[in-house]
């Protein structure tokens, strides 16, 4: 059996341009008949690590963040990127600005059961597509759930401080190597 090849991806779920990128991998990986010889790593990276748990309103932290008016503009430009990538986006659908520290944790535990890139698409479309908040505990352990996990190890991912450390971690070490921004 041929080892395959790893690809490490920093990337975070509230980050449309890594959902189009993800896509655009996927569809370079099978044009060229690469499916199966890459093994994925999904990575955690916060583009708001100081995001309330309790997440924010969309558009005012988008206005706040780049001005009033930009926010359409921006969605405007992924929107486009998102239809030659094969994604689209529910923007109506997306009300809140989520923190993605329990996200990331549920990836990372997909991952020891080489899931993670399911588990991770699953939350992008979540998140991108159906507006659900992946924020939230029990959204996640519903989108687990529905992606075949026990509702109970899921919980207990979630609540493990190990792996939030571990997160935390890899954060870090993203940023100690350069990591500044994603995709």
């Amino acid at each position: 059996m041929q080892e395959k090849l790893p690809i490490a991806i920093v990337s975070d779920l509230a980050c449309p341009w890594c959902f189009i990128g993800k896509a655009r991998l996927e569809t370079a990986l099978a044009r060229h008949d690469l499916t199966e010889r890459v093994a994925i790593t999904w990575l955690p990276y916060e583009l708001n690590p100081d995001m309330p748990a309790e997440a924010m309103d969309r558009t005012q932290y988008l206005d706040a963040k780049f001005g009033a008016g930009k926010r359409r503009e921006i969605e405007l430009r992924l929107s486009e990127a998102a239809l030659e990538s094969g994604v689209t986006f529910n923007w109506a659908a997306v009300k809140k600005s989520v923190n993605t520290r329990m996200a990331h944790m549920l990836v990372a535990a997909a991952a020891t059961v080489q899931r993670g890139g399911e588990m991770k698409a699953a939350l992008f479309k979540a998140y991108w597509q159906d507006g659900r908040d992946i924020g939230d505990i029990e959204t996640l352990i519903r989108i687990a759930v529905e992606q075949g996990f026990d509702e109970q190890a899921a919980r207990d991912e979630l609540a493990n401080d190990e792996l939030r450390e571990t997160i935390i971690g890899l954060e870090s070490h993203a940023a100690q190597v350069g990591v500044t921004g994603v995709p």
